[in-house]
């Protein structure tokens, strides 16, 4: 089983990553801040201008350490890395897997998932609040996604799932504004705006997407898999599809419950966002490193994978199921397990 290693994600703008023998140094206007042996890290997220030199780069790519770089606002721009891992003949099925638009059994699984997740996350919200008024508009979502679950029984083609998939995520969001119980003015969801976000809590879900995407993507590389083959997302250049499909079972626990969370607890305010000339809204270098800490301290938690039956980090659960897809790739599985959130 992989170990649990730590990401250290960069936040600081003008940082410098640099290499002292066996350890990566965190630079800061010529005074190291930080200092961590490679030996500790699963990767490493650059946010804006952080450079990194070339001989930290050569010790994490010797080692297995990703590094990404990213806007400040979360949008993937680069990946260093080292050579490519795992056998050739699981990616050579990976792609004739993805060639055959025939099987979409995996696809279905996925949302299956996904639904379910969701639904999870909603029972959780209406358990843990008081009584309140919106509570029938809840439990009506909570009842149409276990009927949307139900038709995922059988199989179908693609188009279909698709459709499936996105009118539970109507419903999913559509009672996500009723799970937000403080700061209603600063934090109010009317629906989801992407590339730009356009109001302060699309653009913490899209920065904690953003995370995600990244942590799924160093799974696929971990494993073997190619990030960019996927089965329910289109493949199109530069797009981590593969990365896409296994991140959207651990959207609502990850990173939406995260969201909500952060907001409900004053751990984030208005403060730390801010408009920028595009109409868009973007979060400052502090709410970055607030939300990035409750992104660590989550993936930190212990939790019984319902396949495997054993205690894990949530920070495994994505390379735990890279492996299982590539054990059901190879035939060593009938059908790719899913998680499923208890």
């Amino acid at each position: 089983m992989k170990k649990h290693a730590n990401t250290l994600y960069v936040t600081t703008q003008g940082a410098y990553l640099a290499r002292e023998r066996q350890s990566i140094l965190v630079r800061v206007e010529n005074e190291t801040r930080l200092r961590l042996p490679v030996h500790t890290l699963d990767g490493i997220v650059c946010f804006g201008q952080v450079s990194c030199s070339p001989f930290a780069m050569g010790l994490c790519a010797e080692q297995g350490v990703g590094i990404s770089f990213m806007t400040e606002t979360g949008r993937f721009l680069a990946r260093v890395q080292g050579p490519t891992s795992g056998n050739v003949l699981l990616r050579r099925q990976q792609y004739r897997q993805s060639d055959d638009h025939n099987t979409n059994a995996i696809a279905q699984t996925i949302i299956a998932a996904k639904i379910a997740n969701s639904r999870t996350a909603l029972q959780r919200s209406l358990r843990d609040h008081a009584p309140q008024p919106n509570q029938p508009d809840l439990a009506q979502a909570i009842d149409r996604l276990a009927e949307l679950i139900c038709q995922l029984d059988q199989p179908l083609k693609m188009e279909h799932i698709r459709g499936i998939e996105g009118e539970a995520a109507r419903y999913y969001f559509g009672v996500l504004d009723h799970q937000i119980t403080a700061q209603k003015g600063d934090f109010g969801f009317a629906g989801r705006s992407r590339r730009p976000p356009l109001d302060n809590i699309n653009a913490l879900l899209s920065f904690l997407y953003a995370v995600l995407a990244q942590d799924a993507r160093s799974a696929c590389e971990a494993t073997g898999l190619d990030p960019q083959v996927g089965f329910l997302h289109r493949q199109r250049p530069g797009r981590p599809s593969l990365a896409l499909d296994l991140m959207e079972e651990f959207r609502a626990m990850l990173a939406d419950r995260i969201a909500l969370s952060l907001i409900n607890r004053r751990q984030v305010n208005a403060k730390g966002f801010r408009k920028t000339s595009s109409g868009g809204v973007e979060m400052a270098d502090d709410t970055r490193k607030t939300v990035l800490v409750a992104y660590q301290k989550r993936k930190a938690e212990l939790i019984t994978h319902p396949f495997l039956g054993e205690q894990v980090t949530v920070g495994l659960l994505l390379n735990i199921q890279a492996r299982l897809l590539a054990r059901h790739l190879r035939s060593d599985l009938d059908a790719y397990p899913p998680f499923f959130w208890k």
